[in-house]
């Protein structure tokens, strides 16, 4: 898996449904709910509640965020 893989894959899906789930430091979980609203070089936006939270590729790869499209 690399970066334009998963670019790829969340550009298919842009202005969908998607719950977001971010594993942080000392077990703290945050989930978001929104929809992809933007693709970037390095980061993808989603829109939560409108206001855009900005999330990267990298992250995905490294397990440290999960994307579930709805």
């Amino acid at each position: 898996m690399n970066t334009d893989f998963i670019k790829m894959e969340i550009q298919k899906n842009l202005n969908q449904a998607v719950a977001i789930t971010v594993y942080g430091m000392r077990n703290k979980i945050n989930r978001y709910v929104g929809y992809i609203s933007g693709v970037y070089p390095n980061i993808f936006t989603v829109n939560v509640e409108g206001e855009n939270k900005s999330f990267s590729y990298v992250d995905v790869i490294t397990k440290e965020l999960k994307i579930d499209y709805l």
